[in-house]
């Protein structure tokens, strides 16, 4: 009996000397200057105070230091990529512009025709219908094999129609295997269009509802009415999208008559930028250049005429109004581009700390937003500024407006907006030459105005050497209050006179849309 008790002794001496043993391994990983319970404090405190507790080594070693930054010099313009852009035109009267690009195997082919809404003549809407149904159809192919077709090749197909212009554009690899079969098909679309009747109704139908959208949104009418206010009388003033009269005029035939006229080699422009040689090129542009219908390049836009200052005010039944303010701007020759760019952005293109926004937004908390614009086009495009308020909140909007624009046009902006807007948009280009789609858009653009191939760089070049009397001086030659238009959207007339038309003669338009079909109300 009495030797049995052995064995729990044992057990219990086993477990005295483990817990010794652990303790003293324990007392050894401590340091004395960093007592246990102020390690646990550390390792539940936030991780930037924690930090703060590592010795210096430990953070030169693991956190180089980041100089990156410091060594950007913000009074020098970023390095500009270098472009090898080439030109030439085909046999038939096509405008090739074209920049080789090996870093991907991908071609990107954009097509630009003289084609836009200015030329729908007395059946607006034309322009845009016909461009949309490129590629509803061609012989043997409806709709859905079109897309699948271009699919099947990893191919990207789009199309888009302006008041200037109409665009087709294709996405493409250039393995021998998918490029030509894109181009293939893409030639097809653009050169041979069937014009389906089935797809024909369906596309009208489309716009006729979106025409009745329209009704519902103080924004469209807004720009509609801001649009025909500004040329009446001109291509420029009509809807893109057509009028229900209009578009109930349309036939398949009509598109195609107006496709032959206007989707001609000699009023095509063809950009492409990609991962092909020039012979490659001149192959593309050649081919695309003799399928396309033959015919010259159209004459130009004719000039619009200034308009007298004038206040319209379209009814809408709305907590808010919309306003549209602005004259006729420059068209894309215009030597004073550059100064009015500049001066735009400053003004109120570039968003937050802009005048405006600062006047309007900052300052009285009269809007969420208020931006300008300036768009040049063939002919003179429009000067615009725009935002919406609350309706009784519509006279002061306008008054602040005008005081802004009228001061920037007197004196111009300050040194500072002028640097600070300077480096912004020296910023920005290389954003502008980013990507093959980016670069073959600039070209497109380039060769539809008729611009020099160094366009890009000549337009950074004049920006750079801007001074603040240049942008003044271009203003006060381009903005007149005398040939202002003012529309407002809202719901009754706001004003009898606008304060920015005190000093001439103004007349009040009020102009009450067509009530909407009872399903939209």
């Amino acid at each position: 009996m009495s030797a049995k008790p052995i064995p729990m002794v044992r057990w219990v001496l086993a477990v005295v000397v483990l817990v010794l043993v652990f303790a003293l391994l324990l007392s050894k990983s401590i340091k004395p200057d960093e007592p246990a319970i102020e390690t646990a404090a550390a390792e539940q405190a936030p991780a930037a105070e924690s930090n703060d507790a590592l010795p210096s080594e430990a953070s030169t070693d693991t956190l180089p230091e980041l100089d990156s930054l410091q060594r950007i010099n913000l009074d020098k313009a970023p390095a500009r990529r270098s472009l090898d852009l080439q030109h030439w035109t085909t046999d038939e009267g096509a405008r090739v512009y074209f920049m080789q690009a090996v870093e991907l195997p991908m071609l990107d082919v954009q097509l630009l025709f003289a084609a836009g809404a200015s030329r729908d003549g007395t059946l607006p809407g034309l322009a845009m219908v016909t461009n949309g149904m490129l590629n509803e159809g061609i012989e043997g192919m409806d709709s859905g094999a079109i897309a699948a077709g271009f699919e099947k090749l990893g191919a990207q197909y789009d199309n888009s129609s302006h008041r200037d212009m109409a665009l087709t554009g294709l996405r493409t690899l250039t393995a021998h295997d998918k490029l030509q079969p894109a181009l293939d098909l893409f030639t097809r679309v653009v050169s041979q269009p069937s014009f389906p009747a089935d797809a024909f109704e369906r596309l009208r139908n489309q716009l006729q509802a979106s025409l009745q959208m329209r009704l519902q949104s103080p924004g469209a009418l807004g720009s509609e009415a801001f649009w025909a206010g500004l040329y009446p009388e001109h291509p420029y003033g009509s809807l893109p999208s057509g009028e229900p009269e209009s578009l109930a005029l349309l036939t398949p035939g009509i598109l195609d008559t107006f496709h032959k006229e206007y989707y001609t080699a000699g009023n095509a422009v063809i950009a492409m930028v990609g991962n092909i040689d020039r012979a490659e090129a001149e192959r593309i542009a050649s081919r695309l250049s003799r399928t396309l219908p033959q015919g010259p390049a159209v004459a130009a836009v004719a000039q619009p005429d200034q308009v007298t200052s004038r206040h319209e005010h379209v009814v809408f039944n709305s907590q808010q109004t919309h306003i549209l303010l602005g004259q006729l701007g420059i068209s894309r020759h215009d030597p004073d581009y550059a100064a009015l760019y500049v001066g735009n952005q400053i003004l109120g293109g570039s968003g937050f700390g802009s005048r405006l926004m600062e006047q309007i937004r900052e300052e009285r908390g009269l809007s969420y937003s208020v931006s300008s614009s300036l768009v040049p086009m063939q002919a003179a495009g429009p000067f615009q500024i725009g935002m919406q308020t609350r309706n009784d909140q519509v006279e002061l909007a306008l008054e602040v407006i005008d005081a802004t624009l009228e001061e920037f046009v007197s004196e111009g902006p300050t040194e500072a907006e002028l640097i600070r807007t300077k480096r912004q948009i020296m910023g920005e280009f290389p954003l502008s030459t980013a990507s093959n789609d980016a670069i073959v858009g600039q070209l497109g653009m380039i060769g539809f105005y008729g611009l020099p191939l160094n366009h890009m760089q000549l337009f950074l070049d004049q920006v750079e050497k801007l001074e603040v009397e240049d942008v003044r001086a271009a203003f006060q030659r381009h903005i007149d209050p005398q040939r202002r238009l003012i529309v407002t959207v809202g719901p009754e007339p706001v004003m009898a006179e606008v304060n920015a038309l005190k000093d001439a003669e103004a007349t009040d338009e009020v102009i009450v849309p067509d009530a909407p079909p009872e399903s939209a109300q």
